[in-house]
């Protein structure tokens, strides 16, 4: 065997085509060929949770030549696939629970310790942005779980900066998904940014979840994209894909966010309700490419 082709090469490449065929079967595509690339001035990533009855490899694999560069939401015991495949994962899941959060000062140890643990694995990985929940009201004041949340999340400022790891609280609706959710509207966490002050702590900015609580999308990003690490799609109204059936104008909100100089990743969070879901991921990923 050559010596600049190593065994593992090899087989990584043969891993990656024979997962590569799966992909097509799903997407309906005959040949890598007929695949025009993404062009690249949104940088494309997919949430793994939506295309669960998919092999990850399969998904790696499509998204390797669609030009999407990120599967995300994932653990530590799926990154090396997503490396196998020269993929990165954008948002790196915390496996901490959504309405368990930092806005109460008694789950302060326990969420510190997890992130004590996670930070250190997630930069050794090569990733950069770990989510983050308020968690859920429960009768505490809005204010008072902004200050508690920037109590907690102070404490992991310094391990942040060591490991150039950076935060970042997704921004849910408390109407339909999430009940009681606190990080529900953009004020509330741009408020919580500024308290915290610091490039390790931004936002997650959930299009689908946002539609649903205030509307007004571009005007708001435009006014906070400071603040804005990653972004989310998704239709509304179902969470479905991201066309003509629902209410947002993906082309137009895209558009604002590229003019705005972002060049963190666009996540695709909605749940495919074609029977062929990659189809569907490349035809919505289209729909974002201006």
């Amino acid at each position: 065997m050559n010596s600049g082709v190593s065994r593992r090469g090899v087989l990584g490449a043969m891993v990656a085509g024979a997962a590569w065929g799966h992909a097509a079967r799903w997407s309906g595509a005959a040949t890598a060929e007929e695949f025009q690339p993404l062009k690249g001035r949104i940088n494309h990533s997919v949430c793994r949770w939506c295309y669960g009855r998919i092999p990850l490899e399969e998904l790696c694999a499509f998204c390797k030549k669609l030009g999407i560069k990120s599967v995300e939401l994932l653990g530590p015991k799926d990154w090396p696939v997503v490396k196998q495949f020269g993929l990165t994962c954008a948002m790196v899941s915390s496996g901490t629970r959504i309405e368990r959060g930092f806005n109460r000062l008694e789950h302060h140890d326990e969420l510190i310790a997890h992130y004590e643990r996670m930070i250190p694995q997630v930069a050794e990985a090569g990733f950069k942005n770990l989510i983050c929940f308020s968690g859920n009201r429960q009768g505490l004041d809005d204010e008072q779980g902004m200050k508690n949340c920037a109590v907690g999340i102070k404490r992991l400022l310094p391990l942040c900066e060591k490991h150039d790891v950076v935060l970042v609280m997704e921004l849910l609706n408390s109407k339909v998904d999430h009940k009681d959710y606190m990080c529900d509207r953009t004020a509330w966490g741009v408020e919580l940014c500024k308290m915290i002050g610091s490039e390790r702590f931004k936002l997650l900015y959930d299009i689908y979840h946002m539609q649903i609580m205030e509307g007004d999308l571009i005007r708001t990003i435009r006014a906070n994209i400071e603040y804005i690490a990653h972004f989310h799609t998704g239709g509304n109204p179902g969470r479905n894909e991201i066309d003509e059936t629902q209410e947002i104008y993906y082309p137009a909100v895209m558009r604002a966010i590229a003019d705005t100089g972002y060049t963190g990743y666009v996540g695709h969070e909605f749940v495919p309700k074609s029977p062929d879901p990659l189809k569907s991921l490349e035809r919505c990923a289209r729909i974002c490419e201006v």
